[in-house]
């Protein structure tokens, strides 16, 4: 019976081995439970990157959505001014035919076509105008240009019905992108948060990294080095998407503030601002020129020279220089 038993190690080299076997077993089964805990980590640092870029194309919509309301809301505002005004001279003009229509009532009777001519009626009054050539050269040449400034006025109010139809759709598409940037905002800064303290730095360090190598040299105008001197100026200040100065920031809010301060309107949006400007390759780039990022052009910062940008990161992370290779760069814009 005793043959069949497993015999213990006999000698030391035996039991050597053995202990060897085992701790190889164990650091066997120990690295391969690092690709378990590891992978989940590395996971979450680019779900983190790829909620970020997203919430960045969302901000940019939003501020495009943003923008254009803005500009809706002026035009309304013109056209409104616009329609007051004529409203105004419609109303002189009809007082001045009523003061006619009077007359030639006191001193005879009311000319038939004068009379349907004052309709209240806007409508029936244009539909009468044909009988003009039945009255005096003067008032026919008032009641056409009353015609006229009636049909404009007309027109006028239509257009503005569709700006103010155009304005409500906007308000929904920014509202619409603002919900998207504050859900995925949301779940870049949960997930962030279950990252242990040294991977959340290791992340930040790697948002940072990038080719740092570039032109310097002076800035390409005026202009240009006092919206560079502007971003300089706003080193420090926070990052809160849709913001675009003095105290916060965005990534093309802080471009378009710094250019607002060198007397330049740029665009309100990355996107846009590319073509602000004539785009210029990199290796030529020169401080105060934008720098855009992605294919799509969701990111914008500003060349300062000697490989490095100023830019507004993303939330939690204050304006900043960082390498001008940090992401893949899709153009460089001199205004």
């Amino acid at each position: 019976m005793g043959s069949h038993r497993r015999t213990a190690p006999s000698s030391g080299a035996e039991r050597s081995a053995a202990l060897a076997l085992g701790l190889l077993s164990a650091a066997a089964t120990a690295l391969g439970a690092v690709p378990a805990t590891a992978a989940p980590q590395e996971d979450t640092r680019a779900e983190v990157d790829r909620l970020y870029r997203e919430a960045e194309r969302a901000t940019e919509a939003y501020n495009a959505a943003d923008e254009r309301a803005g500009a809706l809301r002026r035009e309304i505002a013109d056209a409104q001014d616009g329609i007051a005004r004529k409203q105004q001279r419609v109303n002189t003009m009809r007082e001045a035919l009523g003061s006619l229509a009077g007359s030639q009532y006191r001193s005879g009777g009311l000319d038939p076509a004068l009379a349907l001519l004052l309709s209240d009626d806007p409508e029936d009054y244009l539909e009468k105008a044909s009988v003009l050539d039945r009255i005096g050269a003067r008032q026919a040449a008032q009641l056409k240009r009353l015609r006229g400034t009636l049909r404009s006025l007309s027109q006028d109010r239509a257009e503005a019905a569709k700006r103010l139809g155009a304005l409500e759709r906007s308000r929904k598409a920014a509202a619409t992108h603002k919900r998207t940037v504050e859900g995925k905002l949301a779940e870049a800064r949960r997930l962030l948060g279950s990252l242990p303290a040294g991977e959340r730095a290791a992340w930040d360090r790697a948002s940072r990294s990038g080719r740092t190598d570039g032109p310097g040299g002076a800035p390409a105008s005026g202009r240009a080095a006092a919206a560079l001197a502007a971003a300089r100026s706003a080193l420090g200040k926070p990052y809160v998407w849709g913001a675009s100065g003095p105290s916060a920031f965005d990534c093309s809010g802080l471009t378009q503030w710094a250019y607002a301060q060198a007397g330049v309107a740029l665009p309100r949006t990355s996107q846009a601002q590319r073509y602000a400007g004539r785009q210029v390759p990199l290796s030529e780039a020169r401080p105060g020129d934008l720098v855009l990022y992605r294919s799509d052009a969701s990111h914008v910062g500003m060349y300062t020279g000697n490989g490095q940008v100023i830019h507004a990161p993303y939330p939690g992370a204050p304006v900043r220089y960082d390498p001008v290779g940090m992401m893949p760069v899709s153009s460089v814009t001199r205004v």
